[in-house]
């Protein structure tokens, strides 16, 4: 049978990577995009965009319907936990009702398609650390509304899979960044490290708190797991999609400058501090390694200099 994937939010970082992934694997790729107009993406075998805002039940199901997919990986929805604070009612609007209505769609087609969601670490909020790396058994108890969102996404999954027998599979994302990636450390250390290298800005990189340990996941890892737990993973379960290992950020600084072969000066600045920041964000993979047998493939090494590389690119 002729594997037909949706993916939605297909404009953002990794909804972006995971359609050239599966177009790779020669699946028939739809990516949705919520913008207004033509597609601003190439045209490739296998491959269509269009427009759907997830908001809008009724232009959901039109898609669901004309399209059949066999698989849909669910990435659209508003992210970022600072823009969460601001403007809850969008947030919600996006994420929370945008699913409801993705989900109902499904429910109301013939051959339902195992519908696999972007979930977050944020839905567990602070950890202590004699749970780090935190297991999918952690309770959730998010601290913004971003966190809220993916935990009503999280449930309304698992609720469609108990009442309606939806193939449902819940991954749950921690640090994730590589090529394309903007709004995290590591892309704003390898962005100015280029900016330098261009004579673009002085010899400085401006820094926050460089104590923090995350592990950054590869995208190309990510959308590989995404891919196992539609293809391998358990109906009705969540998975954490995590790195195997954590670093300092200013560990990942000093990495980010050796490849560049730039000798910036390091200089912190109070707007960087944020109010809190956890020591450590670290999530256990064991259950999506057991499950599907995912490992991640990429070093942080590969990964930074795969972001020199598209940063030299663009800039």
């Amino acid at each position: 049978m002729t594997k037909i994937a949706l993916v939605t939010g297909a404009e953002g970082f990794i909804g972006s990577h995971m359609v050239k992934f599966l177009q790779s694997r020669g699946w028939s790729v739809i990516g949705s995009y919520l913008g207004d107009g033509p597609a601003p993406f190439p045209t490739l075998p296998n491959l269509r965009f269009v427009q759907c805002d997830l908001r809008n039940g009724q232009r959901v199901t039109q898609v669901l319907a004309q399209y059949q997919p066999t698989h849909v990986f669910h990435f659209g929805a508003q992210s970022l936990p600072t823009l969460s604070w601001s403007d809850p009612v969008t947030t919600f609007e996006s994420n929370i009702m945008g699913s409801l209505h993705l989900f109902e769609a499904v429910r109301h087609m013939k051959r339902r398609p195992v519908v696999t969601s972007a979930c977050s670490s944020a839905e567990y909020g602070h950890v202590p650390a004699s749970a780090i790396p935190v297991t999918e058994e952690q309770p959730l108890r998010p601290l913004h509304p971003y966190g809220i969102s993916k935990v009503a996404l999280d449930l309304l999954a698992r609720e469609y899979f108990l009442d309606y027998d939806i193939p449902a599979v819940n991954v749950r994302l921690f640090n994730t960044t590589g090529p394309g990636k903007t709004n995290d450390a590591p892309s704003d250390f390898v962005r100015q490290l280029v900016r330098i290298k261009k004579g673009l800005q002085q010899p400085v990189i401006e820094v926050g708190n460089l104590k923090p340990r995350r592990a950054f996941l590869d995208v190309n890892d990510t959308v590989h797991g995404f891919y196992l737990a539609a293809t391998k993973g358990k109906r009705g379960e969540a998975y954490n999609l995590c790195a195997t290992k954590t670093y300092e950020i200013g560990e990942l600084l000093r990495k980010a400058i050796r490849l560049s072969g730039v000798k910036p000066k390091i200089r912190p600045v109070p707007r960087l501090m944020r109010p809190s920041d956890e020591k450590i964000i670290f999530g256990s993979t064991r259950k999506i390694r057991k499950d599907t047998a995912w490992r991640p493939l990429n070093s942080i090494e590969q990964t930074l200099s795969s972001m020199l590389e598209y940063w030299n690119d663009v800039l």
